[in-house]
């Protein structure tokens, strides 16, 4: 028993129907079948090299992807490198320049120290310098005063 395939279309199905052909179509129906069977199996190879070409396309754009990432990711990460050396060096020279500065104020703060103790000095001098002064004026005063009223005595005495 042969049957005869043929195809009915209803909708978006391919629906097969089984006919019994006629004894001298059988030939030319197997024939037929074989051509079907080709075809067939011709869409499905032709699908399948369509697959596989979208595959390997996806996988090529992805692998491009991934690579512009990665390239992406080593040009930031050599640019945080080189943002976090010339920061380093950055702090390097205002630590050196603080240490600096504190170095420049203890200079001033014993400079200052130095001279107000000299200033002190020259004050106590000073006031050493008055009192001796007054001193000798006193004593002069003293001189002065002591003779005056000797001559007086000596003048009225003669």
């Amino acid at each position: 028993m042969t049957q005869h395939i043929r195809r009915v279309g209803e909708g978006r199905e391919s629906v097969l129907s089984f006919v019994r052909p006629s004894e001298p179509d059988l030939g030319a129906n197997a024939l037929n079948l074989v051509y079907q069977a080709a075809e067939v199996f011709s869409d499905m190879e032709d699908r399948a090299r369509e697959t596989e070409a979208r595959a390997r396309s996806m996988c090529k754009a992805a692998t491009e992807r991934l690579l512009s990432a990665e390239a992406r990711s080593e040009a930031a990460d050599r640019a945080r490198r080189a943002i976090i050396a010339e920061a380093e060096c950055k702090l390097q020279d205002a630590s050196r320049a603080l240490r600096q500065a504190e170095l420049q104020i203890t200079a001033a703060e014993d400079r200052a120290t130095a001279t107000e103790l000299r200033a002190q000095l020259a004050e106590a001098k000073a006031r050493e310098a008055v009192e001796a002064l007054a001193l000798v004026e006193e004593a002069i005063r003293r001189r002065f005063c002591a003779s005056s009223s000797t001559e007086k005595k000596l003048n009225a005495a003669a």
